[in-house]
This record gives C-alpha cells, sequence and structure tokens, in this order.
C-alpha cells in the first residue's frame, strides 16, 4: 500500500510541471493497473488531475507577469506578430484550440501563458485544458495497459507503451512543423527567428490596446 502511494504521489509531482518527460513513468502505471498493484480509475485521475493542476498554475504565472510578458514580447515585431497570431486563433477557436494546443510540443506552457497574457476567460481555459488532459491520460496511461494485456512481460508492456507515446509526441511535432510551413509561420511550440528592425523607419508609439479577451467572463 506504501508503495502504491509513493507511485501515485510521484505520478502527481511529474505530471503537473510542464516539460517533465514522464512518459515511461505513466506507462509504467498502466502497466502496474493492467496486473492489479494499482488502480486504474485513480492512476487516470492522478494523471489528469495533476495535469490540470500544472495548466492553472501556468496560467496563474501568465496572469501575475501578463503586463511584463506583453511588453517584452511586443518588442520585436516577429514576437508581435506570433503573440497576434495565437490570440486571433483564441478569439477564433476559443476552447478547441485550448485544446490542441495541448498536444503540441511544449503546448502547455505555450497555450497556458499565452491565454493569460491576452486575456481568454479562465474558466473557458479550465474547460479546455480539463478536456485536453482527459484525453492525454487516458491514452497516455491506456498504452501502458493496453501494452501489458497484449504482452505477458513487464518490460515488453513498458517498452511498447513507451515507444507509442513517443511516436504520438513525433506526430504531433510533424502536424506542428507542417501547420507552420502551411501558413508561413513557425509552429506554435517555437518562436518565430526574430528579425532586426528597420534602420531608418521612424518608432511611432503604438496605442497600448486591451488584451481581446479583456472583460470576458
Amino acid at each position: 500500500m506504501d508503495g502504491a502511494l509513493g507511485m501515485y504521489v510521484l505520478l502527481a509531482l511529474t505530471t503537473a510541471p510542464p516539460l517533465v518527460p514522464n512518459a515511461a513513468l505513466i506507462a509504467s502505471a498502466g502497466l502496474l493497473a493492467q496486473s492489479g498493484e494499482l488502480d486504474l480509475w485513480l492512476v487516470l485521475a492522478v494523471v489528469a488531475g495533476g495535469a490540470l493542476a500544472g495548466d492553472v498554475l501556468v496560467y496563474g504565472l501568465g496572469r501575475l507577469a501578463g503586463p511584463r510578458v506583453r511588453a517584452w514580447l511586443q518588442r520585436r515585431p516577429a514576437r508581435r506578430s506570433a503573440l497576434e497570431w495565437m490570440a486571433g486563433r483564441l478569439a477564433r477557436h476559443g476552447v478547441p484550440f485550448v485544446v490542441g494546443m495541448r498536444f503540441l510540443p511544449s503546448g502547455r506552457l505555450v497555450g497556458g501563458l499565452t491565454a493569460a497574457v491576452v486575456g481568454f476567460p479562465f474558466r473557458r481555459f479550465l474547460l479546455g485544458s480539463a478536456l485536453a488532459e482527459a484525453v492525454w491520460a487516458s491514452y497516455s496511461v491506456g498504452l501502458g495497459y493496453w501494452g501489458g494485456a497484449a504482452f505477458e512481460g513487464a518490460w515488453v508492456g513498458l517498452l511498447v507503451g513507451t515507444a507509442l507515446s513517443l511516436l504520438v509526441a513525433g506526430v504531433a511535432q510533424l502536424v506542428s512543423v507542417r501547420a507552420g510551413a502551411k501558413t508561413g509561420r513557425a509552429p506554435l511550440a517555437s518562436a518565430p527567428p526574430e528579425q532586426a528592425p528597420p534602420e531608418q523607419a521612424p518608432q511611432e508609439s503604438a496605442p497600448q490596446e486591451s488584451a481581446p479577451f479583456e472583460g470576458a467572463s
């Protein structure tokens, strides 16, 4: 029981922060659930809940540092263009865009910070994040669970679950690159290259624009 509790705690701690590679650990949890050593539904709840808590934390940090982040992004045309593009997609697609961002490389971090900086309503962000994490946790844990069921042997099931997790991440990266190529922009998970400002162009003070979602509930 103590070992199981420790596994649940480890899952929560490694799933909450973005950019922490724990695919093998999640696949192992699914494998242990298949063998009866862990509860499958509790594993799913811990993985999805931990990821959702991390998304909320990223959004909160973006809210706190919003003015500073916005000022930094608007210093360069490339940064300002990326921010405006993401803000436009959030305004047009809303919750589905939040869900889609989750499955791109670095999407949890980039999506959460962008939603906070442009003033995307927290309740809508929370809904999209909850849907995305539920789907992500289901297939991530399921890879280990069904891998262990299909192959007799813990190590084989673990390797299959880990390999499939990496394959899903690779496909998401390919989709991101292709989408960026079609739109003429860098993938959402990476910032476009910065360009030097024109030397003799007069600098005009741009009027302060409010975030496109300010005042929305």
